[in-house]
């Protein structure tokens, strides 16, 4: 089995003025090619940080992340950066599109950043799209879209650059359940279509059934669940 990730005794802190505040420690996890995890566990458990940890947008106070077995922490930030760009796949509960371009602009962003011709990088969005089953929406602003629709665009968006691994902070968070749902089941088809590994944080047990395996964030620990 080939591990994508492995976080192993993760500890991390912030600094307070008369101390500091300790999110977790020593939490380990291994993320296989092809799981599809879920992290449950009540609001301000820590769930996001360790998510945000797992795609290399902070880092640890403790411990150690490998990715494809290189130390995330011995990267410098433009390493760090490179990474993020082509291997990660982010998904988060509030979209973050930018307003003022187009859906197929949104998607074609990574691909340019990545260095890619512009012409070559609208084609694979415009694909993308196709996949996401928007593309009829390629000329039209977020703010023209429904919610699932941009949470669509957002999931395009993370996956134009075929990565690895794609983390998703509560997806369904900010959406009614039928539409939660229809984003849940594209996850899991383009999940398998892509052969993904990917981690969905929620405090949803509904949202968490979607996934092979479950884990519980609870006191500052990881627990796997066998849900009923």
């Amino acid at each position: 089995m080939n591990n994508i990730v492995q976080a192993l005794n993760l500890g991390k802190e912030y600094p307070l003025p008369d101390g500091v505040l300790r999110v977790f420690e020593g939490i380990s996890l291994d993320i296989i090619q092809g799981d599809l995890v879920a992290i449950m566990g009540m609001s301000g458990v820590g769930k996001t940080t360790f998510l945000n940890l797992l795609g290399a947008l902070d880092k640890p106070t403790k411990g150690e992340i490998l990715f494809d077995g290189e130390d995330l922490l011995l990267k410098s930030d433009k390493e760090l950066a490179g990474i993020r760009n082509r291997k990660i796949g982010f998904v988060f509960q509030f979209y973050h599109l930018l307003p003022e371009f187009t859906t197929l602009e949104n998607i074609t962003f990574p691909l340019l950043i990545r260095g890619m011709e512009k012409r070559r990088a609208q084609e694979i969005a415009l694909e993308m799209l196709r996949e996401v089953f928007l593309e009829d929406k390629a000329q039209i602003r977020p703010a023209q879209l429904s919610g699932g629709e941009q949470q669509r665009v957002a999931i395009a968006r993370a996956l134009v650059n075929e990565p690895k691994l794609l983390l998703a902070d509560e997806p369904t968070g900010n959406m009614d359940w039928k539409t939660g749902q229809a984003i849940l089941e594209l996850i899991q088809e383009l999940h398998q279509k892509k052969g993904l590994s990917s981690v969905i944080v929620t405090h949803n047990e509904k949202v968490a059934r979607f996934c092979h395996k479950v884990y519980l964030m609870e006191s500052g620990n990881l627990k796997l669940l066998s849900l009923p």
